[in-house]
């Protein structure tokens, strides 16, 4: 009987629905200077920081749980500005990081166009499964919560895909400081991450013929 009860509570946890507000971070110096930021930190620039009070008065009406960033500076300094009206605390977490964008991190984006990319940029593989893991995650630590999640243009790519069941090409790449409304819950995420390790597999064997991340794709200013 205590088993079955427990059983029960699980499922109506696991069924709550979680909001997530995804935010990409106000701009930065680099986002201006088109330099591949990566996993540097990163500092918003004038713009950036208004864009992020922008940002911030408008979640200020909105009932907020909790705001979860990148452990990136720019991430945490865009959270920073939404939490403050709410009275919450930014909780940090390495799975929100950007694409690790490895031998071409700090180069002009330009440039990179046609350059054949390093061995040790972060596979789509990699950053699939990251999404997916951040997701549930997320739906498992704040079921039936409301959430602001600050990240990056590429993994919030991602983490779209994961939500959305599709590839990260069919994603629209987020503008800095833009905000997109997601509502799922552990249940669902869960489904949904047997089709992102579909498609992280099928990025995977498709890296392998020599078509994705380091083959002779080119860099893009996302």
């Amino acid at each position: 009987m205590i088993l079955g009860a427990k059983i029960q509570i699980f499922r109506i946890f696991a069924c709550m629905k979680t909001t997530i507000f995804l935010v990409r971070h106000g701009e930065t110096v680099d986002n201006a200077r088109q330099i591949m930021q990566g996993q540097t930190q990163g500092e918003l620039n004038e713009q950036g920081i208004e864009q992020a009070q922008q940002v911030a008065q408008r979640l200020a009406k909105e009932t907020i749980d909790a705001v979860v960033a990148s452990d990136l500076h720019r991430a945490i300094q865009t959270a920073a500005f939404i939490a403050a009206p709410h009275g919450l605390p930014v909780e940090t977490t390495p799975l929100l990081r950007e694409r690790d964008w490895g031998g071409f991190t700090g180069r002009y984006i330009p440039e990179l166009k046609g350059e054949v990319w390093p061995d040790d940029i972060e596979s789509e593989e990699t950053l699939l499964l990251r999404a997916r893991d951040f997701l549930l995650y997320l739906t498992a630590t704040y079921p039936g919560k409301r959430v602001v999640a600050v990240g990056h243009g590429i993994i919030n790519k991602a983490i779209l895909a994961v939500y959305a069941r599709c590839t990260m090409r069919e994603v629209q790449r987020m503008m800095n400081a833009e905000v997109r409304l997601l509502t799922t819950s552990a249940e669902s995420t869960a489904s949904a991450a047997v089709t992102a390790s579909l498609a992280a597999s099928a990025a995977a064997v498709t890296s392998s013929k020599g078509t994705a991340a380091h083959a002779t794709g080119s860099a893009t200013a996302e």
